[in-house]
């Protein structure tokens, strides 16, 4: 049977949330209210059951506003939230929000962050926190933070980890390096996953098949089928395409894939690992 189609990656906002916060002004596609309204008819047309909505603000207030908007609107499976890990009732917050069922996981803004950010064992009650509630922990990271990454993971055995839009490759100027060593030390861990999302903003003016096989090809051959959560990274996505255009774009690179990628796979890439490593509810 196959699973459900799911986007493992995408937000909601409202710009009066927002001010003096990303996106700027002159990112006129994405500077706008962006409500499930608006995804909906992209994720029909698109095959799409489901998602997982991720948090873009640091706040505690925005993941209560994501789950509220899961409450009412069943695509929704699951909502990755925010709290800050490193405060001293960390442990406590986390278990306030985990009452909530959608709530899937927490993502710091490590990109935002100091390299070394990750090192602090001030984290570790947050962490363990997350470990006994069941949640899952997303890495926004930039390539020169995946070996703190590491570290950290190495610390945390027992803590999923996915690694958002893998890392943040650096498309646009044709580097791989040390990029992709760096990705595959932490795909030696069992816990950590990848999403294949966000790769086609990271490509600037360089967004076809040919430029980002290499870097889906690392994804795939670190992490193997398993292990990576595909997503559209909507409304970021706007910015460099449109999101039918992006599944279709995946659906060719895992044709080109060594060798090609077979129903199976696609399968669990396009929603079974979400599924299974978020322990997203069951449809009904």
């Amino acid at each position: 049977m196959t699973a459900m189609r799911i986007d493992a990656h995408q937000h909601f906002w409202r710009l009066a949330d927002r001010v003096g916060a990303w996106p700027p002004p002159e990112l006129a596609a994405i500077h706008r209210d962006f409500m499930p309204t608006d995804l909906l008819p992209l994720l029909q047309a698109a095959g799409v059951g489901g998602t997982v909505l991720v948090q873009s603000l640091p706040t505690v207030a925005d993941t209560a506003f994501l789950l509220d908007l899961a409450d009412r609107h069943p695509f929704v499976r699951g909502v990755v939230g925010w709290v800050d890990l490193k405060a001293p009732d960390a442990a406590a917050q986390i278990g306030h929000l985990a009452r909530h069922p959608r709530l899937v996981g927490l993502r710091p803004m490590l990109q935002d962050l100091p390299d070394d950010w990750l090192d602090d064992p001030l984290l570790d009650a947050a962490v363990a926190a997350m470990q006994s509630h069941g949640l899952c922990f997303d890495a926004l990271v930039r390539p020169r933070q995946l070996p703190a990454l590491w570290r950290f993971a190495r610390r945390h055995l027992d803590l999923p980890i996915v690694i958002d839009h893998a890392a943040k490759p650096a498309i646009a100027e044709v580097r791989l390096q040390p990029w992709q060593d760096d990705l595959a030390r932490l795909a030696d861990l069992p816990q950590v996953h990848c999403k294949l999302s966000g790769l086609l903003t990271e490509a600037g003016g360089r967004p076809g098949l040919a430029a980002l096989q290499p870097y889906v090809h690392a994804v795939l051959q670190g992490f193997g089928v398993r292990r990576v959560l595909w997503g559209s990274d909507w409304p970021v996505l706007n910015l460099a395409g449109e999101y039918g255009a992006w599944l279709a774009l995946c659906n060719a690179l895992f044709d080109c894939a060594d060798p090609p990628l077979d129903h199976t796979a696609r399968s669990a890439l396009f929603g079974g690992n979400a599924q299974r490593f978020y322990r997203l509810p069951t449809p009904q």
